[in-house]
C-alpha cells in the first residue's frame, strides 16, 4: 500500500469528554501526550463515560501548556490540577493510583450530570498495564480503555455512511489516528505502521460498544442503535463488532497532520 498519511490526530484529556483535533502530538511512554490522564469516578471510585452519561460528549475540553481545561455547559471553564489526595480507582478490571482533582471542577460536573463524580489524575508514577493477553512486554497504558493508540481509516468511514441513512462524524469513534489514502477494511490486515521514526504495532481489533450511538452534539444516544446496529451487520467478530485498530507505540517522538504512513 502506498500513498499513506495521516488525515487527522486527535487527543482526550479527560476519558469520555469530547476529544480535540490536533495538528500534531508528542509521544511519550504512556502514548499521546495527555491523552486521558484525567478520568471521571462515581462516589464507588469507578470509571464513568458516555455508556452510562452520554451528556459527557458535551463538555468541552482543551490543553493549555500541558494542563487540562473543561467547559462543562452551565457552569463555565475550570482548569484541571491535580491534588494532593491519592486515591484508588477502577477503569474496567484495573485498580490503579490516581490523584483527586481539584474540588470545584468535580462539583460542577457533579451538578451537570445530577450525580456525586469527582475528577481523578494518573500521575507519573501510577503503573497501569497494557493487557498481558495481547503485549508480552511491560508495557503502561493511561486511562485508555486498554491500549495507547487507536487508528482508523477514513475509507472505513466512508464505506460504512454508505450504508447508512443518515452519516456520522468520525468522532462518534474516538479516535487517535485517522489514515488516509487506504481501501476501506485494510486496516484488518495491519500488523505496524511506521510514521518517520515512530512505529506503531496494531494488537488488537478494536470492539465497538453504545458510545458510538451518542451524538458527540447532543449527547443523546440514538434511538435506533446507529451506526452501530448496521456496523453489527457485517463487521461482527469473535472480538465484537470491529471498527479500527488498538496500537501501542515502539518508541516516542512526534507525529503530525500529512505525515506518510508505511507497512511494515
Amino acid at each position: 500500500m502506498t500513498g499513506m498519511n495521516i488525515e487527522a490526530l486527535y487527543l482526550y484529556p479527560v476519558k469520555s469528554l469530547a476529544g480535540i483535533s490536533v495538528d500534531a502530538f508528542e509521544i511519550d511512554d504512556f502514548g499521546p501526550r495527555g491523552d486521558r490522564r484525567w478520568m471521571i469516578v462515581d462516589s464507588d471510585r469507578q470509571f464513568v463515560t458516555q455508556r452510562s452519561n452520554p451528556e459527557l460528549s458535551r463538555v468541552k475540553t482543551r490543553l493549555e501548556e500541558g494542563q487540562a481545561l473543561i467547559t462543562i455547559p452551565g457552569e463555565g471553564s475550570f482548569r484541571l490540577v491535580p491534588g494532593k489526595e491519592q486515591v484508588q480507582v477502577r477503569v474496567w478490571q484495573d485498580w490503579v493510583p490516581a490523584a483527586y482533582g481539584s474540588d470545584g471542577a468535580s462539583a460542577a460536573l457533579s451538578r451537570f450530570c445530577g450525580a456525586e463524580l469527582r475528577l481523578v489524575y494518573m500521575t507519573d508514577d501510577s503503573f497501569r498495564r497494557v493487557d498481558e493477553q495481547r503485549v508480552t512486554e511491560y508495557r503502561r497504558v493511561s486511562f485508555a480503555d486498554g491500549f495507547p493508540f487507536l487508528v482508523v481509516n477514513r475509507a472505513s468511514l466512508d464505506e460504512l455512511n454508505q450504508r447508512l441513512e443518515s452519516a456520522v462524524d468520525m468522532l462518534r469513534f474516538r479516535p487517535n489516528v485517522v489514515v488516509s489514502g487506504a481501501e476501506a477494511w485494510a486496516e484488518d490486515h495491519w500488523e505496524s505502521l511506521q510514521i518517520g521514526s515512530i512505529t506503531l504495532d496494531l494488537v488488537k481489533p478494536c470492539s465497538r460498544c453504545v458510545m458510538t450511538t451518542v451524538d458527540p452534539d447532543t449527547g443523546r444516544k440514538a434511538p435506533d442503535l446507529q451506526p452501530l446496529r448496521t456496523l453489527g451487520s457485517y463487521r461482527r467478530s469473535a472480538e465484537g463488532v470491529i471498527f479500527g485498530m488498538n496500537g501501542i507505540h515502539e518508541n516516542t517522538g512526534t507525529i503530525a497532520l500529512g505525515d506518510a504512513i508505511s507497512l511494515k
